[in-house]
């Protein structure tokens, strides 16, 4: 089946959206006087997070106006069955410490169903995107496009896992089955964020998965990997961007990394 024609004109938004907030994000990456704060749930707020938030915000408001808009920093806005979903830096830490690895993500969800994203990362000089039948690509622009496919790695002994952050597995149920998943794949690393699912579809990792993450963090990544011809879900096996958390694999090894994973 061939791509929904009004996803082509999404598609062309979301690199406008993301060429706009490389612009910002770049502009105060590094920056001595960076500005910050801590949230409630003590992870950190940059000016440059709810700069690239306000401008995605302004921008959709005149490009779709009737469309939800549900980010990050600000509060949710609309009420559509298309939705607009926003995290202005992915990867915040990492921004505030001055390492590359962070990006912006934006999705759109219809009807409850990711149909479209971008993930741009402009201190890597890297972006990817997808879109419903459409297939996942990455490149510096539509016009400057390679497709990604996931890889072919169907035993544990042979994958490469990544991940953000152990000690939120080791707190949680499931932090035996993780340890046991690292102790019998190839190869682990805590590549982090979106940067292990990118990797994931592009074939260079086979198994990627965190124990919490919210929408905004999981919703642009599922669509990317699916079209790339794996598989996303949450920890329990339901696909979608809906947790808890988020096992995104090759799709030949998310069964059984499911068992593994399991609380039961």
């Amino acid at each position: 089946m061939a791509q929904p024609k009004n996803l082509t004109d999404d598609v062309r938004l979301m690199h406008m959206l993301a060429d706009d907030a490389d612009s910002l994000s770049m502009n105060r990456f590094k920056a001595l006087d960076l500005r910050f704060d801590t949230k409630p749930d003590n992870s950190p707020v940059t000016e440059a997070d709810t700069a690239v938030e306000e401008a995605i915000r302004r921008t959709l408001a005149k490009a779709r106006p009737r469309d939800a808009v549900h980010g990050e920093e600000m509060s949710d806005t609309g009420a559509s069955a298309r939705r607009w979903i926003i995290d202005p830096i992915d990867g915040t830490a990492n921004y505030l410490r001055g390492v590359p690895v962070w990006a912006t993500l934006v999705a759109l969800q219809v009807d409850g169903e990711v149909v479209a994203s971008v993930v741009s990362a402009p201190s890597l000089g890297r972006r990817w995107w997808a879109s419903l039948r459409g297939g996942a690509h990455t490149g510096k622009s539509l016009f400057s496009a390679t497709e990604i496919r996931t890889s072919n790695v169907s035993q544990l002994e042979h994958a490469s896992l990544s991940y953000s952050d152990i000690a939120g597995w080791v707190n949680t149920p499931r932090g035996q089955g993780f340890v046991d998943l690292m102790r019998q794949c190839w190869r682990t690393r805590a590549y982090g964020d979106f940067w292990s699912y990118m990797l994931l579809a592009e074939g260079s990792v086979d198994i990627a998965c965190e124990p919490e993450l919210e929408l905004y963090d999981m919703a642009a990544l599922d669509i990317i990997v699916r079209e790339a011809g794996g598989r996303f879900s949450n920890l329990d096996g339901v696909p979608g961007v809906q947790g808890p958390g988020a096992l995104a694999t090759n799709g030949l090894l998310h069964d059984t990394v499911l068992e593994m994973l399991s609380t039961t």
